[in-house]
């Protein structure tokens, strides 16, 4: 992850300043644009046990190797900034040399720095005339930036559509064996309009409703993933063999087109750059409560602004209450919201996201409220 934090580190250039000349006469009532004063540095917190030097093993993830180091790991592209070693900082590799070190106060992070300045030593003391050459880097080595394992299942399988799509959807109606419950190697049967262009489907179960806890708008319907099939024939009802079963399948669910969408092995996540007040609308495959590594669903979606990577902060809303020993008033008093963890969006659809959560420090609950991180 904190792979992800290092889009931060790519900023957006600033226009171009409108010329002027001192034949150019002033304007009376013309607005003169101040300086631009600097955003005030970010309070970067280091963990008082962080390592000397730690070096990249296979296994790692940059959210893990961020909590290493820092209090608040989605600062780490802060400290990657004016770094000019790094050719690509959003890529670290097992055998990476990672050190912490202070500049002006503010620390700095440095790869392969002992490496490094080897290699400057020698340059410095010899010319050499060098050759054009070709580096390739491969992708797949470098580290992830969260546990892969943890979200690749819910990539291109949750979704979120609407009840006309759910309708219009081609249906399981029987299996071949009479079967009610169905799993991977059955043969079944489908009515519905089937694009014969396509021969893999998602099979998927309506899930509940998705409505905004303060407007009660409907959001959408949550679609369950149950499994993969494979259309056999396309007649009138069409023939297909289950693939694959992520739970039961049953009569009656529904085939949607597979997800084409490109997944992303790679995350960038950031803190949003406006502050979000949204909440966690329904809980993946969970009842009570959710913990680190599953999976919530937010009332905000691509038109409320949010992105791929977006962290954001979780907190159970406070309980109203009664002060009973307060004689002279008898108003609730509204105890605080407590932090609950910590979520990063990874889907977003038009007015929803799936969001996995990174930390936990007690149960995320439906309903509980979601900030931008502040600390």
């Amino acid at each position: 992850m904190l792979l992800g934090l290092l889009t931060v580190i790519t900023g957006c250039s600033s226009p171009a300043p409108r010329s002027t000349t001192t034949d150019e006469p002033e304007q009376k009532g013309s607005i003169v644009a101040a300086e631009e004063t600097p955003a005030p540095a970010k309070k970067i917190r280091v963990k008082a046990t962080y390592p000397r030097q730690y070096t990249v093993k296979k296994g790692d993830t940059l959210w893990g190797i961020s909590n290493l180091f820092l209090q608040d790991p989605w600062y780490w592209p802060e400290i990657w900034q004016r770094n000019n070693q790094i050719a690509n900082p959003h890529l670290i590799f097992p055998g990476d040399v990672l050190t912490l070190i202070y500049v002006n106060g503010q620390p700095q992070m440095r790869v392969n720095e002992a490496r490094h300045n080897d290699v400057q030593a020698r340059t410095d003391m010899t010319v050499k005339k060098l050759s054009p050459s070709i580096r390739t880097t491969s992708l797949q080595a470098s580290i992830p930036s969260i546990p892969g394992d943890a979200i690749r299942q819910f990539l291109s399988k949750p979704r979120v559509v609407t009840k006309e799509q759910l309708d219009n959807a081609p249906r399981i109606i029987a299996s071949d064996e009479k079967r009610l419950i169905l799993g991977s190697g059955d043969r079944v049967y489908i009515r519905g309009e089937i694009d014969k262009e396509r021969v893999r489907f998602s099979v998927f179960r309506p899930g509940e409703e998705l409505h905004d806890p303060v407007s009660n708008e409907l959001l959408g319907y949550e679609a369950k993933y149950t499994g993969d099939v494979h259309i056999v024939t396309y007649d009138d009802p069409a023939t297909g063999d289950i693939t694959f079963s992520a739970r039961e399948i049953l009569i009656g669910d529904r085939l949607l087109p597979e997800d084409k969408s490109k997944l992303e092995n790679l995350f960038f996540p950031h803190i949003p750059d406006r502050e979000v007040d949204a909440q966690i609308i329904s809980l993946y495959d969970a009842l009570f409560g959710v913990a680190q590594f599953q999976i919530v669903i937010i009332n905000k979606g691509e038109r409320d602004g949010m992105e791929v990577g977006h962290l954001l902060a979780t907190f159970t809303q406070g309980d109203t209450v009664r002060d009973r020993f307060d004689h002279r008033r008898s108003e609730p008093v509204k105890l605080p919201d407590e932090r609950s963890g910590l979520v990063m969006v990874f889907k977003t659809f038009d007015r929803v996201s799936y969001a996995l959560t990174l930390e936990s420090k007690r149960v995320i609950h439906k309903n509980d409220v979601v900030h931008t991180p502040r600390y």
